[in-house]
């Protein structure tokens, strides 16, 4: 009996109750998780041979066996779809990656002297005021610096305020109260903090510290101090601009719906466009674009699947939207809400889109459609790319999960490699590896660090669908004959330049001129030429330049640190342990160390005072 016949004969009795399957490959690792209300039903359409779905046959050829967790309810079932998928990863779901990030404001009042700062990426903690999101081009950067200066805020890090015995150079410009060494009081700091922050939390406190401000910078002109009315007149530029910013966005809405998204998507055969437009505190912050390959049979049935698409993007979203503005039918929005209901968390609801928003929506959805025609029209269709790769080499199912590898050594000192994995075309940086190799005595060895590279990874398993080695021939053999040795049946490809071969093509209108880049493939005469395919030789150079970026730093920082750990070896009466220490935390030049008082030293990172003292000494004699 053949695989898929005996899945199905199981599958036939499985109960007719809600609950999650779990379809796995012959490793043992979970490609899909799906959801269904009659498990039975649901997962006999996979095996059932008078069943046509077309798209889901590469992920039926791979599956080997099958899990399955009943629920009580379908809603339930949704749940758990979403957590597990979450957990696992597997290569055959569709996540909604939220990339794209606007800045902040951040201010930590456990700090005994807090600062403005800037941020995009918030922390949501005890004692940590969050404000924003900000619109793109709102020069909030600049009016940070420029409240600062004027309420004279400190503006330097942790470590330096802490180790400061003396006012510095801000002080003397009268830009900075000097928290540092105790020239202004907590009460009094956190006063002016205050009324920093207001500046961005209430426009009647914009309109007064920007007339504020020109009084100030008034009196300084009338009193020739210059300097000071100078130092307003550069502060109140970036605070006008971002005043005329907030303004000129304003959105009109009722209070109560202040917090938006407007939400439409583009249907495609290859690819689905979502487009989301986000409005906060009235303002329309921006749009963000997600897309991904087309896997559904229809329009229809990626419909049905919309509720637990949106319920996984949301359940992921650090500043959710009060309402999410849509045209979905009543069944499907009814699905959503109970999906978002059970975010405790956070206060979500789905509204069919209100008439005044309505022109708005129209917009939400251009953008969808146009993201996607750019895309081809720009030859950025990632998707175009894999499926020319998928062609080159001969896959049954377009490879979407790409790993790359380089190695970095310098005269056979601290030899390190790095990998590096994409899905979909996008950078997956968890999953980013980095390899301190052995130091070989026959010193560089490409080949022989590969190979050990490559047979480490190989225990962890959840491999790619391509390897992808930075060299050419020799590379591509030595990944080949590892694969062979461990008997894992994955392709690799090698890319590299031309060694002397210039090319020229155009793209828009401009004559580009440079190295060949190729790629080599096995069973393959010639190398296969990747300007060919714009949309190819994108995807695999980035994923070559990443690595080579990431082992180089990891290189580099190993290489930093054996310097460090040679010299401050010598030093007698200083262990291991606490050699250890310094070298865990510090990440500049050694001779700052020297700059450190004891006391600094000791508490930075961690050691004894005698120890510390030893250390300065020994470096104020180097």
């Amino acid at each position: 009996m053949k695989k898929i016949e005996s899945l199905f004969q199981i599958a036939k009795t499985l109960p007719k109750t809600p609950g999650c399957y779990l379809m796995k490959n012959k490793r043992q690792d979970i490609i899909y998780i799906g959801k269904a209300k009659n498990l039975k039903q649901r997962v006999c359409s996979y095996f059932d041979k008078s069943q046509k779905f077309s798209k889901t046959q590469a992920l039926v050829k791979n599956i080997h066996e099958f899990e399955f967790i009943l629920t009580n309810t379908e809603i339930e079932s949704l749940i758990l779809e979403n957590n597990l998928i979450k957990k696992h990863g597997p290569k055959y779901n569709i996540r909604l990656r939220d990339d794209k990030t606007y800045p902040y404001i951040q201010i930590n009042h456990n700090e005994k002297f807090p600062q403005i700062i800037y941020t995009r990426k918030p922390k949501y903690k005890k004692g940590h005021k969050v404000l924003g999101p900000y619109p793109e081009g709102y020069n909030l950067k600049e009016a940070i610096k420029a409240i600062t200066k004027i309420y004279k805020l400190r503006d330097c890090s942790i470590y330096e305020f802490r180790s400061r015995k003396s006012p510095c150079i801000l002080h003397q410009m009268n830009q900075c109260s000097a928290p540092c060494v105790d020239y202004i009081n907590v009460e009094n700091y956190k006063e002016d903090l205050k009324n920093a922050s207001s500046f961005f939390t209430s426009q009647t406190r914009r309109k007064e510290i920007q007339s504020n401000i020109r009084k100030m910078m008034h009196s300084y002109s009338q009193s020739e101090e210059f300097e000071r009315a100078i130092i307003l007149r550069d502060s109140l530029t970036s605070i006008d601009a971002f005043i005329n910013s907030v303004q000129s966005q304003k959105v009109e809405l009722n209070k109560s719906l202040s917090d938006v998204d407007l939400f439409s998507f583009h249907f495609h055969h290859d690819e689905v466009d979502l487009s989301f437009y986000e409005i906060r505190n009235s303002l329309l912050i921006g749009s963000k674009n997600i897309n991904f390959f087309n896997t559904y049979e229809n329009e229809q049935e990626f419909i049905s699947e919309l509720p637990s698409l949106l319920f996984s993007y949301y359940s992921d979203h650090k500043h959710p939207p009060k309402f999410i503005f849509h045209s979905l039918e009543s069944q499907t929005m009814k699905q959503l809400n109970e999906l978002l209901s059970t975010l405790t968390d956070k206060s979500i609801s789905s509204k069919v889109c209100p008439t005044g928003l309505k022109s708005l929506l129209d917009v939400t959805k251009e953008h969808a459609s146009n993201s996607q025609r750019m895309r081809k029209e720009n030859y950025q269709n990632i998707f175009k790319g894999l499926k020319r790769l998928q062609s080159l080499i001969g896959l049954d199912e377009m490879p979407r999960h790409l790993e790359c590898y380089d190695v970095a050594v310098w005269q056979g000192q601290s030899p390190t490699s790095a990998k590096i994995s994409f899905k979909d075309g996008k950078a997956d940086k968890k999953n980013y590896r980095a390899y301190h190799l052995k130091v070989r005595p026959e010193g560089n060895n490409d080949f022989a660090m590969l190979e050990e590279t490559l047979t480490r990874r190989l225990k962890s398993g959840n491999y790619p669908d391509v390897f992808i080695v930075d060299g050419g021939k020799q590379q591509l053999n030595t990944f080949k004959k590892v694969l062979e040795e461990n008997e894992v049946n994955i392709p690799v490809v090698a890319i590299a330049k031309a060694k002397a071969t210039q090319t020229k093509h155009t793209f828009r209108n401009q004559k580009i001129t440079k190295s060949q880049e190729r790629l080599f493939i096995p069973n393959r005469v010639n190398p296969y030429p990747l300007e060919k395919c714009i949309e190819l030789y994108r995807i695999v150079t980035q994923m070559r330049d990443e690595a080579h970026r990431f082992s180089r730093k990891l290189h580099h920082k190993s290489e930093h640190k054996q310097f460090i750990h040679s010299d401050l070896s010598k030093i007698e009466g200083v262990g291991k342990v606490t050699i250890q220490k310094v070298l865990s935390v510090f990440q500049g030049d050694i001779s700052e160390l020297s700059k450190l008082n004891p006391k600094e030293m000791s508490i930075n990172f961690k050691i004894s005072e005698k120890a510390a003292l030893k250390i300065i000494n020994f470096l104020k004699k180097v």
